[in-house]
Protein backbone atom coordinates (compact mmCIF):
# COMPACT_ATOMS: atom_id res chain seq x y z
CA UNK A 1 0.00 0.00 0.00
CA UNK A 2 1.00 3.66 -0.71
CA UNK A 3 0.66 7.15 0.02
CA UNK A 4 -0.69 9.15 -3.57
CA UNK A 5 0.55 12.79 -3.16
CA UNK A 6 0.61 15.96 -5.33
CA UNK A 7 0.18 16.19 -8.95
CA UNK A 8 -0.58 12.61 -8.62
CA UNK A 9 -2.88 12.47 -6.65
CA UNK A 10 -4.44 15.51 -9.17
CA UNK A 11 -4.01 12.84 -12.00
CA UNK A 12 -5.46 10.27 -10.60
CA UNK A 13 -9.20 12.47 -9.97
CA UNK A 14 -8.64 13.76 -13.60
CA UNK A 15 -8.33 9.91 -14.91
CA UNK A 16 -11.65 9.25 -12.79
CA UNK A 17 -13.31 12.61 -13.89
CA UNK A 18 -12.58 11.23 -17.51
CA UNK A 19 -14.13 7.92 -17.03
CA UNK A 20 -17.01 9.59 -15.75
CA UNK A 21 -17.79 11.78 -18.66
CA UNK A 22 -17.60 8.79 -20.95
CA UNK A 23 -19.87 6.08 -19.06
CA UNK A 24 -22.25 9.09 -17.80
CA UNK A 25 -23.05 10.08 -21.49
CA UNK A 26 -24.22 6.50 -21.86
CA UNK A 27 -26.16 6.64 -18.58
CA UNK A 28 -24.63 4.92 -16.00
CA UNK A 29 -24.97 6.54 -12.82
CA UNK A 30 -22.59 6.10 -9.85
CA UNK A 31 -22.55 3.65 -7.31
CA UNK A 32 -20.95 4.14 -3.88
CA UNK A 33 -20.41 0.90 -2.27
CA UNK A 34 -19.14 0.36 1.28
CA UNK A 35 -15.36 -0.72 1.57
CA UNK A 36 -16.46 -3.73 4.27
CA UNK A 37 -18.66 -6.55 3.11
CA UNK A 38 -20.02 -9.41 4.78
CA UNK A 39 -17.63 -12.53 4.00
CA UNK A 40 -20.47 -14.28 2.42
CA UNK A 41 -21.07 -11.88 -0.73
CA UNK A 42 -17.32 -12.68 -1.58
CA UNK A 43 -17.07 -16.01 -1.51
CA UNK A 44 -19.63 -16.06 -4.01
CA UNK A 45 -16.80 -15.10 -6.41
CA UNK A 46 -16.09 -18.97 -6.00
CA UNK A 47 -13.99 -20.88 -3.51
CA UNK A 48 -11.69 -22.16 -6.31
CA UNK A 49 -10.21 -18.39 -6.37
CA UNK A 50 -6.91 -17.33 -5.21
CA UNK A 51 -9.16 -14.05 -4.56
CA UNK A 52 -11.58 -16.33 -2.12
CA UNK A 53 -8.27 -18.72 -1.07
CA UNK A 54 -5.77 -16.75 -0.28
CA UNK A 55 -5.81 -12.47 -0.95
CA UNK A 56 -9.39 -11.58 0.99
CA UNK A 57 -8.30 -9.52 3.95
CA UNK A 58 -11.24 -10.62 6.19
CA UNK A 59 -11.39 -10.87 9.76
CA UNK A 60 -14.12 -10.73 12.89
CA UNK A 61 -15.44 -7.65 13.75
CA UNK A 62 -16.15 -6.84 17.73
CA UNK A 63 -19.60 -7.90 16.79
CA UNK A 64 -18.69 -11.30 16.00
CA UNK A 65 -19.33 -11.05 12.61
CA UNK A 66 -16.89 -12.42 9.70
CA UNK A 67 -16.31 -9.13 7.02
CA UNK A 68 -14.11 -8.81 4.57
CA UNK A 69 -12.43 -5.58 2.63
CA UNK A 70 -13.84 -5.82 -0.73
CA UNK A 71 -11.34 -7.66 -3.17
CA UNK A 72 -13.52 -6.21 -6.01
CA UNK A 73 -16.83 -4.51 -7.09
CA UNK A 74 -18.96 -6.69 -9.41
CA UNK A 75 -20.27 -8.87 -5.98
CA UNK A 76 -21.05 -5.67 -3.89
CA UNK A 77 -22.78 -3.81 -7.02
CA UNK A 78 -24.99 -7.33 -7.22
CA UNK A 79 -25.42 -7.71 -3.34
CA UNK A 80 -26.87 -3.50 -3.68
CA UNK A 81 -28.93 -4.71 -6.11
CA UNK A 82 -30.78 -8.16 -4.14
CA UNK A 83 -30.78 -5.36 -1.11
CA UNK A 84 -32.53 -2.17 -2.71
CA UNK A 85 -34.07 -4.01 -6.23
CA UNK A 86 -33.45 -0.65 -8.46
CA UNK A 87 -35.29 -0.17 -11.62
CA UNK A 88 -34.23 -1.99 -14.20
CA UNK A 89 -32.16 -2.14 -16.38
CA UNK A 90 -29.83 -1.20 -13.89
CA UNK A 91 -26.71 0.62 -15.06
CA UNK A 92 -23.80 2.03 -12.99
CA UNK A 93 -20.56 2.85 -12.41
CA UNK A 94 -18.10 3.42 -9.68
CA UNK A 95 -14.58 3.93 -8.81
CA UNK A 96 -12.48 3.62 -5.11
CA UNK A 97 -10.15 1.11 -3.70
CA UNK A 98 -9.81 -2.62 -3.30
CA UNK A 99 -7.54 -4.75 -1.61
CA UNK A 100 -5.83 -7.86 -1.76
CA UNK A 101 -2.80 -9.56 -0.10
CA UNK A 102 -0.85 -10.56 -2.82
CA UNK A 103 2.68 -10.10 -4.47
CA UNK A 104 3.56 -6.60 -4.90
CA UNK A 105 4.94 -5.81 -8.60
CA UNK A 106 4.96 -3.03 -10.66
CA UNK A 107 1.63 -2.32 -11.16
CA UNK A 108 0.04 -4.23 -8.42
CA UNK A 109 -0.53 -2.85 -5.28
CA UNK A 110 -2.51 -4.58 -2.30
CA UNK A 111 -4.39 -1.63 -1.91
CA UNK A 112 -5.40 -0.66 -5.56
CA UNK A 113 -7.94 1.75 -7.45
CA UNK A 114 -10.74 0.62 -9.96
CA UNK A 115 -13.09 2.01 -12.23
CA UNK A 116 -16.09 0.06 -13.70
CA UNK A 117 -19.24 -0.59 -14.95
CA UNK A 118 -21.91 -3.09 -14.42
CA UNK A 119 -25.56 -3.75 -16.65
CA UNK A 120 -27.42 -5.57 -14.53
CA UNK A 121 -30.83 -7.24 -16.17
CA UNK A 122 -30.09 -7.04 -19.70
CA UNK A 123 -29.55 -10.20 -21.63
CA UNK A 124 -28.69 -8.74 -25.02
CA UNK A 125 -25.00 -9.55 -26.93
CA UNK A 126 -25.82 -5.64 -27.37
CA UNK A 127 -25.19 -4.52 -23.87
CA UNK A 128 -21.82 -6.73 -24.65
CA UNK A 129 -20.84 -4.39 -27.11
CA UNK A 130 -21.93 -1.33 -25.29
CA UNK A 131 -20.24 -2.34 -21.98
CA UNK A 132 -16.86 -3.22 -24.18
CA UNK A 133 -16.87 0.01 -26.26
CA UNK A 134 -17.04 2.17 -23.31
CA UNK A 135 -14.01 1.19 -21.86
CA UNK A 136 -12.38 1.07 -25.58
CA UNK A 137 -13.42 4.78 -25.75
CA UNK A 138 -12.03 5.75 -22.63
CA UNK A 139 -8.68 4.53 -23.58
CA UNK A 140 -8.87 6.37 -26.37
CA UNK A 141 -9.84 9.63 -24.38
CA UNK A 142 -6.67 8.96 -22.64
CA UNK A 143 -4.82 8.92 -25.89
CA UNK A 144 -3.23 5.14 -25.35
CA UNK A 145 -3.04 3.83 -28.91
CA UNK A 146 -1.23 0.46 -27.48
CA UNK A 147 -4.22 -1.31 -26.19
CA UNK A 148 -5.15 -4.48 -27.49
CA UNK A 149 -9.10 -5.63 -26.68
CA UNK A 150 -8.97 -9.56 -26.30
CA UNK A 151 -12.48 -11.49 -26.56
CA UNK A 152 -13.87 -14.59 -25.66
CA UNK A 153 -16.61 -16.84 -24.79
CA UNK A 154 -16.73 -19.32 -21.80
CA UNK A 155 -20.26 -20.43 -22.93
CA UNK A 156 -22.88 -21.45 -20.81
CA UNK A 157 -22.53 -23.25 -16.95
CA UNK A 158 -23.02 -26.56 -19.10
CA UNK A 159 -20.46 -25.97 -21.56
CA UNK A 160 -17.61 -24.24 -19.01
CA UNK A 161 -18.27 -27.47 -16.75
CA UNK A 162 -18.00 -29.96 -20.02
CA UNK A 163 -14.56 -27.69 -20.67
CA UNK A 164 -13.33 -27.53 -17.16
CA UNK A 165 -13.31 -31.63 -17.71
CA UNK A 166 -11.70 -32.02 -20.49
CA UNK A 167 -9.07 -29.41 -19.20
CA UNK A 168 -8.79 -31.53 -16.32
CA UNK A 169 -8.49 -34.85 -18.33
CA UNK A 170 -5.90 -33.07 -20.53
CA UNK A 171 -3.65 -31.35 -18.14
CA UNK A 172 -3.73 -34.49 -15.88
CA UNK A 173 -1.96 -36.55 -18.31
CA UNK A 174 0.42 -34.14 -18.89
CA UNK A 175 1.89 -33.28 -15.13
CA UNK A 176 5.24 -34.12 -16.25
CA UNK A 177 4.91 -30.45 -18.50
CA UNK A 178 3.04 -28.48 -15.67
CA UNK A 179 5.10 -26.09 -13.48
CA UNK A 180 4.45 -26.52 -9.67
CA UNK A 181 2.57 -23.65 -9.04
CA UNK A 182 0.08 -25.11 -12.27
CA UNK A 183 -0.39 -28.35 -10.62
CA UNK A 184 -1.96 -26.64 -7.38
CA UNK A 185 -4.04 -25.16 -9.53
CA UNK A 186 -5.07 -27.80 -11.67
CA UNK A 187 -6.21 -28.88 -8.02
CA UNK A 188 -8.56 -26.01 -7.95
CA UNK A 189 -9.54 -25.16 -11.11
CA UNK A 190 -8.16 -26.54 -14.47
CA UNK A 191 -9.54 -23.38 -15.96
CA UNK A 192 -6.90 -21.10 -14.67
CA UNK A 193 -3.69 -22.92 -15.85
CA UNK A 194 -4.40 -21.25 -18.96
CA UNK A 195 -4.01 -17.96 -17.29
CA UNK A 196 -0.31 -19.28 -16.65
CA UNK A 197 2.39 -16.97 -18.45
CA UNK A 198 5.30 -19.59 -16.88
CA UNK A 199 7.29 -20.66 -19.82
CA UNK A 200 7.31 -24.22 -18.19
CA UNK A 201 3.24 -24.19 -19.06
CA UNK A 202 3.40 -23.02 -22.33
CA UNK A 203 3.93 -26.35 -24.35
CA UNK A 204 1.06 -28.11 -22.23
CA UNK A 205 -1.19 -25.32 -22.79
CA UNK A 206 -0.86 -24.76 -25.95
CA UNK A 207 -1.78 -28.03 -26.39
CA UNK A 208 -4.77 -28.17 -23.89
CA UNK A 209 -8.32 -28.20 -26.20
CA UNK A 210 -10.34 -25.15 -26.77
CA UNK A 211 -13.64 -23.64 -25.46
CA UNK A 212 -14.99 -23.56 -29.04
CA UNK A 213 -15.29 -27.18 -28.89
CA UNK A 214 -18.08 -27.02 -26.43
CA UNK A 215 -20.08 -24.30 -26.51
CA UNK A 216 -23.55 -24.66 -27.15
CA UNK A 217 -25.26 -23.15 -30.13
CA UNK A 218 -27.09 -20.46 -28.20
CA UNK A 219 -23.47 -19.45 -26.53
CA UNK A 220 -21.87 -19.41 -30.51
CA UNK A 221 -24.89 -17.15 -31.57
CA UNK A 222 -24.14 -14.91 -28.72
CA UNK A 223 -20.62 -14.67 -29.15
CA UNK A 224 -21.26 -13.97 -32.86
CA UNK A 225 -23.59 -11.22 -32.43
CA UNK A 226 -20.56 -9.58 -30.03
CA UNK A 227 -18.14 -9.83 -32.66
CA UNK A 228 -20.33 -8.68 -35.29
CA UNK A 229 -20.69 -5.58 -32.99
CA UNK A 230 -17.59 -4.83 -32.26
CA UNK A 231 -17.02 -5.23 -36.16
CA UNK A 232 -19.57 -2.42 -36.60
CA UNK A 233 -18.14 -0.01 -34.32
CA UNK A 234 -14.37 -0.55 -35.82
CA UNK A 235 -13.08 -1.68 -32.10
CA UNK A 236 -10.56 -4.09 -33.35
CA UNK A 237 -10.64 -7.24 -31.11
CA UNK A 238 -8.34 -10.07 -30.94
CA UNK A 239 -10.37 -13.42 -30.38
CA UNK A 240 -7.98 -15.50 -26.89
CA UNK A 241 -9.59 -18.94 -26.61
CA UNK A 242 -7.17 -19.02 -23.51
CA UNK A 243 -8.94 -16.33 -21.96
CA UNK A 244 -10.98 -17.43 -18.84
CA UNK A 245 -10.06 -14.28 -16.04
CA UNK A 246 -9.82 -15.13 -12.65
CA UNK A 247 -13.38 -14.86 -10.86
CA UNK A 248 -15.40 -18.13 -10.81
CA UNK A 249 -18.60 -16.09 -11.81
CA UNK A 250 -17.72 -15.20 -15.52
CA UNK A 251 -19.62 -17.14 -18.21
CA UNK A 252 -20.25 -16.41 -22.16
CA UNK A 253 -18.59 -12.94 -22.90
CA UNK A 254 -15.23 -12.62 -21.18
CA UNK A 255 -12.48 -9.73 -22.59
CA UNK A 256 -9.63 -7.98 -21.24
CA UNK A 257 -7.83 -5.14 -22.09
CA UNK A 258 -4.46 -5.78 -22.62
CA UNK A 259 -1.49 -2.58 -22.11
CA UNK A 260 0.73 -3.25 -25.01
CA UNK A 261 4.27 -1.61 -23.04
CA UNK A 262 3.38 -3.19 -19.82
CA UNK A 263 5.38 -6.57 -19.03
CA UNK A 264 3.86 -9.65 -20.14
CA UNK A 265 2.98 -11.22 -16.88
CA UNK A 266 1.17 -8.25 -15.76
CA UNK A 267 -0.26 -6.78 -18.48
CA UNK A 268 -3.88 -6.52 -18.15
CA UNK A 269 -5.19 -3.00 -17.67
CA UNK A 270 -8.98 -4.14 -16.72
CA UNK A 271 -11.62 -6.57 -18.16
CA UNK A 272 -14.61 -8.17 -17.44
CA UNK A 273 -17.66 -10.23 -18.68
CA UNK A 274 -20.69 -11.55 -18.41
CA UNK A 275 -21.97 -13.09 -14.89
CA UNK A 276 -25.98 -14.36 -15.70
CA UNK A 277 -26.35 -16.25 -12.48
CA UNK A 278 -24.03 -14.27 -9.57
CA UNK A 279 -27.27 -11.95 -8.49
CA UNK A 280 -29.24 -15.29 -7.66
CA UNK A 281 -26.07 -16.71 -5.59
CA UNK A 282 -26.49 -13.59 -3.78
CA UNK A 283 -29.99 -14.32 -2.72
CA UNK A 284 -32.05 -12.45 -5.85
CA UNK A 285 -33.90 -13.42 -8.67
CA UNK A 286 -32.17 -15.03 -11.75
CA UNK A 287 -30.57 -11.88 -12.91
CA UNK A 288 -28.29 -11.10 -15.92
CA UNK A 289 -25.37 -9.37 -15.39
CA UNK A 290 -22.14 -7.74 -17.24
CA UNK A 291 -19.26 -5.27 -16.41
CA UNK A 292 -15.81 -4.48 -16.49
CA UNK A 293 -13.19 -3.27 -13.73
CA UNK A 294 -10.28 -0.83 -15.05
CA UNK A 295 -7.20 -0.51 -12.85
CA UNK A 296 -5.90 3.00 -12.31
CA UNK A 297 -2.72 2.41 -11.05
CA UNK A 298 -2.21 0.25 -13.93
CA UNK A 299 -3.46 2.66 -16.40
CA UNK A 300 -1.46 5.23 -15.79
CA UNK A 301 1.84 3.44 -16.05
CA UNK A 302 0.55 2.83 -19.90
CA UNK A 303 0.42 6.20 -20.15
CA UNK A 304 3.53 7.45 -18.98
CA UNK A 305 4.99 4.53 -21.31
CA UNK A 306 2.99 5.86 -24.04
CA UNK A 307 3.73 9.65 -22.88
CA UNK A 308 0.11 10.51 -22.64
CA UNK A 309 -2.02 12.06 -20.05
CA UNK A 310 0.30 13.55 -18.23
CA UNK A 311 -0.04 15.16 -15.00
CA UNK A 312 -1.21 18.64 -15.08
CA UNK A 313 0.05 21.70 -13.55
CA UNK A 314 -1.32 22.06 -10.49
CA UNK A 315 0.28 25.77 -9.78
CA UNK A 316 -1.75 28.49 -8.77
CA UNK A 317 -2.54 31.78 -11.11
CA UNK A 318 -2.18 34.43 -7.97
CA UNK A 319 0.04 34.82 -5.12
CA UNK A 320 -1.30 37.70 -2.15
CA UNK A 321 1.74 39.18 -0.42
CA UNK A 322 0.69 41.20 2.38
CA UNK A 323 3.63 43.28 4.59
CA UNK A 324 0.62 44.75 7.00
CA UNK A 325 -0.74 41.84 9.07
CA UNK A 326 -2.34 39.63 6.43
CA UNK A 327 -6.05 40.66 7.18
CA UNK A 328 -6.20 42.28 3.85
CA UNK A 329 -4.27 39.25 2.46
CA UNK A 330 -6.95 37.18 3.65
CA UNK A 331 -9.95 39.39 2.29
CA UNK A 332 -8.27 39.47 -1.61
CA UNK A 333 -7.91 35.95 -1.75
CA UNK A 334 -11.21 35.03 -0.51
CA UNK A 335 -12.76 37.78 -3.28
CA UNK A 336 -10.37 36.26 -5.80
CA UNK A 337 -11.00 32.58 -5.53
CA UNK A 338 -14.69 33.70 -5.38
CA UNK A 339 -14.50 35.25 -8.99
CA UNK A 340 -12.59 31.77 -10.51
CA UNK A 341 -9.22 32.52 -9.66
CA UNK A 342 -7.14 29.46 -8.06
CA UNK A 343 -5.21 31.67 -5.41
CA UNK A 344 -2.83 31.23 -2.37
CA UNK A 345 -1.42 33.84 0.17
CA UNK A 346 1.31 34.32 2.67
CA UNK A 347 1.17 33.31 6.48
CA UNK A 348 3.03 34.55 9.40
CA UNK A 349 3.62 38.12 8.67
CA UNK A 350 7.16 36.91 6.92
CA UNK A 351 9.65 40.01 5.15
CA UNK A 352 8.63 40.82 1.44
CA UNK A 353 11.62 38.99 0.46
CA UNK A 354 10.48 35.41 2.05
CA UNK A 355 7.05 35.94 0.83
CA UNK A 356 8.43 36.69 -2.88
CA UNK A 357 10.09 33.36 -2.83
CA UNK A 358 7.32 31.79 -1.28
CA UNK A 359 5.39 33.27 -4.44
CA UNK A 360 7.87 31.70 -7.14
CA UNK A 361 7.82 28.53 -5.58
CA UNK A 362 4.28 28.57 -6.29
CA UNK A 363 3.86 28.86 -9.61
CA UNK A 364 1.70 31.57 -9.53
CA UNK A 365 1.54 33.29 -12.41
CA UNK A 366 1.35 36.68 -11.27
CA UNK A 367 1.74 38.44 -7.12
CA UNK A 368 -0.80 40.76 -5.63
CA UNK A 369 1.21 42.83 -3.28
CA UNK A 370 -0.69 44.66 -0.32
CA UNK A 371 2.18 46.76 1.79
CA UNK A 372 1.73 50.13 3.72
CA UNK A 373 1.44 52.43 0.80
CA UNK A 374 -0.80 50.66 -0.67
CA UNK A 375 -3.25 49.93 2.05
CA UNK A 376 -3.42 53.71 2.52
CA UNK A 377 -4.05 53.98 -0.99
CA UNK A 378 -6.62 51.55 -1.44
CA UNK A 379 -4.19 50.30 -4.06
CA UNK A 380 -2.53 46.80 -4.88
CA UNK A 381 -0.05 46.42 -7.10
CA UNK A 382 0.45 43.40 -9.24
CA UNK A 383 3.66 41.82 -10.17
CA UNK A 384 4.23 39.51 -13.26
CA UNK A 385 6.30 36.26 -12.02
CA UNK A 386 6.51 34.35 -15.31
CA UNK A 387 7.35 35.53 -18.83
CA UNK A 388 7.45 39.79 -18.84
CA UNK A 389 8.95 40.86 -15.85
CA UNK A 390 6.84 44.38 -14.86
CA UNK A 391 4.44 45.25 -11.99
CA UNK A 392 1.01 47.38 -12.18
CA UNK A 393 -0.41 49.43 -9.32
CA UNK A 394 -4.16 49.23 -9.98
CA UNK A 395 -7.36 50.37 -7.67
CA UNK A 396 -8.34 47.39 -5.84
CA UNK A 397 -11.52 47.76 -6.58
CA UNK A 398 -10.15 46.58 -10.15
CA UNK A 399 -7.81 43.83 -9.46
CA UNK A 400 -10.69 40.70 -10.63
CA UNK A 401 -11.20 42.90 -14.48
CA UNK A 402 -7.88 43.30 -14.66
CA UNK A 403 -6.27 39.79 -13.65
CA UNK A 404 -8.79 38.43 -16.23
CA UNK A 405 -7.13 40.60 -18.82
CA UNK A 406 -3.79 39.05 -18.06
CA UNK A 407 -4.46 35.56 -16.55
CA UNK A 408 -6.13 32.97 -18.61
CA UNK A 409 -8.78 32.09 -16.77
CA UNK A 410 -12.44 30.65 -16.74
CA UNK A 411 -14.54 32.40 -13.83
CA UNK A 412 -17.42 31.52 -11.97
Amino acid sequence: MRDVLEPEASRWRHLIDTFAAVVARAGYGQIMLPVLEDLGVFTRIGDATDVVTKEMYDFTDKGGRHIALRPEFTAGVCRAYVQHRPTTPWKVWYAGPNFRYERPQRGRYRQFEQVGVEVLDVDDPMVDVEVIALGWEFFSRLGLRRVELHLNSLGEPADRLAYTEALRTHFESRLDQLSEAARETLARNPLRVLDSKRPDDAAAIASAPSITEFWSESAAEHYGAVRDGLRALEIPFIENTALVRGLDYYRRTTFEYVGGTLDSAQNALGGGGRYDGLVADLGGPQTSGIGFALGVERTLLACDDEGVFPAGDSAVEVYVVDTTGGAEASLVAARLRAAGFSCEQAFGQRSLKSQMKSADRSGAQVAVLIGPDEHQAGTLTVRSLRGQSGQTTIDAGDLVEHLRRVIAVTCE
